[in-house]
């Protein structure tokens, strides 16, 4: 029966070292699999990180930029609250979504 079974399967420690592979692979709770996959989540994270560090930059500078200069500050308040001076009025112009 001995004589049957390959060379290289009898090597104990190739059949240790494939065993090995094997449970790292899909049974030891920090498996190669999940690895993976949190290492994607891990990037979209880091991806995510630099967006929101862009936004607040930019946030940042249009907000000191408001605070800065009071031309600009009406200029917001009128586009964004549509807020207006005494005695004036403000038209709307809304474009229809269906008209292209």
């Amino acid at each position: 029966m001995w004589k049957k079974i390959p060379s290289f399967l009898k090597n104990k420690y190739l059949l240790v070292f494939v065993i090995f592979i094997v449970w790292l692979t899909f049974f030891d709770r920090n498996n190669f699999i999940s690895q993976l996959k949190l290492g994607r989540i891990l990037n979209n994270q880091r991806q995510q990180k630099e967006f929101y560090k862009a936004e607040i930059h930019r946030d940042s500078t249009g907000l000191q930029e408001l605070m800065s200069d009071s031309v600009s500050l009406e200029k917001f308040a009128r586009e964004k609250y549509l807020m207006k001076k005494e005695n004036e009025e403000i038209f709307l112009i809304v474009k229809d979504k269906r008209e292209k």
